[in-house]
């Protein structure tokens, strides 16, 4: 996949619009801890949201970027359907007024807060002009990159008995990532809201994203919360740790130059999740089924 500066204008776009999906879950999802009733899914043809409420009563209806189509879908669940084309020229600002008014010709009247979370930007999402563009060829580009993330994510968790979440996709950085849960508290590391909410219990996180103006390269990514004091002398092999993101690294073209490019992202996750527990000190017992022991059941 293409570094950040390559695609950084197609990239941000495709940005803000997930945005729009996740303040819908926002504005409709009934809450869950650590926020996990905004975050999105990666499906076979993009990112959605989880089924929604309603807000008429009519029953549930999703929100998709159909990211082979290059289309928003807004979809009830009784069958009722309307389109909104991504093309190359067209504004953040139309593309959000467009799905806002499916939404409410399909499902009822619904407000979100428009202004943008967790990126560079401040403009509201339906009040953007300047992200207007939209290359199909690196957008589907991305999307090849981040589902093969998505499967070796999926792997590190299978086997994983205690608390964790689905391969959530993250509007917020455009990740990926999956946590699992010690099943003991946290101490949130600040009074702001998202920390507040999203770090009040001990985990251990591992992701990819697509790269950003701090990392422009696509990378694996692994913390724990709260961090063990030894964090950047562990080893991570394949992975390594990054002193300026403060977290674990393993950059996607190193996994793909490798012969099997999915199990060697998968032993940096793994590595990660070991690392992290013992240096955490969680029961060793559930950090055994990490490995799969005791073994899933057949």
């Amino acid at each position: 996949m293409r570094d950040y500066d390559e695609w950084s204008a197609t990239c941000d776009t495709l940005h803000a619009h997930t945005q729009v999906l996740g303040k819908l879950a926002v504005a409709l999802a009934p809450p869950e801890p650590q926020l996990q009733h905004t975050a999105l899914r990666l499906t076979a043809r993009g990112w959605e949201t989880r089924p929604l409420s309603s807000p008429n009563g009519s029953g549930s209806f999703g929100v998709a970027l159909d990211l082979h189509a290059h289309e928003a879908v807004v979809e009830h669940a009784d069958g009722r359907v309307q389109r909104i084309a991504l093309t190359p020229n067209r504004a953040v600002a139309d593309v959000t007024s467009d799905v806002l008014a499916a939404v409410r010709g399909i499902a009822g009247d619904v407000e979100i807060n428009p202004k943008p979370q967790e990126v560079a930007w401040e403009t509201p999402l339906d009040e953007d002009t300047g992200h207007a563009t939209y290359d199909p060829a690196a957008v589907e580009d991305y999307f090849r990159a981040a589902t093969s993330a998505a499967l070796v994510l999926e792997a590190f968790r299978a086997p994983w008995r205690g608390r964790s979440t689905p391969v959530n996709a993250w509007w917020g950085h455009l990740d990926l990532a999956v946590n699992l849960f010690s099943g003991r508290p946290a101490q949130p590391p600040s009074d702001d809201f998202l920390m507040r909410n999203g770090g009040d219990a001990e985990q251990i996180a591992v992701g990819w994203w697509p790269g950003d103006e701090r990392h422009p390269s696509p990378a694996f990514f692994g913390y724990a919360y709260p961090a063990p004091a030894d964090v950047a002398e562990r080893d991570v092999s394949p992975g390594h740790y990054d002193e300026a993101l403060g977290e674990y690294v393993l950059e996607m073209a190193a996994a793909a130059a490798t012969p099997d490019p999915h199990g060697t992202a998968l032993d940096f996750a793994r590595a990660v999740g070991r690392q992290c527990m013992t240096a955490c000190e969680w029961d060793p017992a559930l950090a055994g089924s990490l490995d799969g022991t005791p073994p899933p059941v057949t």
